[in-house]
């Protein structure tokens, strides 16, 4: 009978090894069913002692393991881009900061191409920086590239359609790419003529969308915005702000409006990026607390 008392005890000890310490009253009960084993019971009797004694030690460990927070204790937060801040509005903000610095830094590279290869003329008084480019070329570009990321995500939720169609940073980085030498094509690729390169560009451009786009929302809003821009660019020739070299759709070039689709739709799909990323970081978040 000792034996089997030792025998008990000491599975009990490596029970309770196996569960946290300090929860509940481990403490108190293991010392009572120690006391209990130290006589000389029946098997039945014994059972009957121990069966409730580790039950009760169980449930006050699942309860406890369930329990909140105190009100004194905090979980740590962690939010999308910053630790400490997990403030919707605070990380759209961010969020528009950082489109606004990547539209910055694709502005000046971009135009830099431009105007080396005399695509686009400013007058010699305006252009103050290391990269010939006026001083509200970066800022607008950067302002528009922030509005365009942030809208392809609102415009996918407020049409319950989230854009799933290659949705990692690798294909937006290929997307970029693709942006950059399309950019790149238009002022070092020498064709025939201008209906030759604009046919090019807007085959290119197109591609672009199918290869990395594919929805009928960001087709549509590319678009719009590239006539937008066309229209904005034209009325700003004409006011006499800068120039194109041989013009030949209006004030400006043909392939224009292909460049600005390309552009939409590559900054839209960082937007969309950007925003899924801060969705699941923010979704796990919730299922941590």
């Amino acid at each position: 009978m000792w034996e089997c008392a030792s025998l008990l005890e000491y599975l009990i000890m490596e029970n309770m090894a196996d569960r946290k310490k300090g929860v509940g009253d481990v403490s108190g009960q293991y010392d009572h069913l120690r006391i209990k084993l130290a006589f000389p019971f029946s098997p039945p009797v014994l059972a009957s002692t121990v069966a409730p004694t580790l039950a009760a030690m169980a449930d006050s460990t699942v309860v406890s393991d369930q329990q909140p927070p105190r009100s004194g204790q905090t979980t740590p937060s962690s939010g999308p881009y910053i630790a400490g801040i997990t403030n919707r509005n605070t990380n759209l903000g961010i969020r528009g900061f950082m489109l606004f610095s990547i539209g910055v830094f694709l502005a000046l590279v971009l135009n830099l191409l431009q105007v080396q290869r005399n695509v686009t003329l400013f007058p010699p008084d305006v252009i103050s920086s290391i990269f010939s480019s006026a001083w509200w070329v970066p800022p607008c570009c950067g302002t528009a590239s922030a509005m365009i990321g942030l809208l392809y995500p609102c415009i996918d939720s407020r049409l319950g359609e989230p854009h799933k169609f290659k949705r990692e940073w690798s294909s937006v980085m290929r997307c970029v790419a693709v942006f950059v030498g399309i950019n790149h094509a238009s002022a070092k690729v020498d064709f025939a003529n201008n209906v030759q390169l604009s046919l090019t560009l807007a085959a290119l451009s197109i591609g672009l969308w199918w290869t990395f786009d594919r929805s009928r929302s960001g087709f549509g809003l590319g678009v719009v915005i590239a006539l937008l821009a066309t229209l904005s660019t034209q009325l700003l020739v004409y006011n006499g702000v800068f120039q194109y070299t041989s013009p030949d759709f209006l004030y400006i070039r043909s392939w224009l409006p292909c460049i600005f689709f390309a552009g939409v739709i590559t900054m839209g799909n960082i937007g969309r990026q950007l925003a899924l990323y801060e969705c699941k970081r923010m979704s796990g978040k919730t299922h941590q607390d």
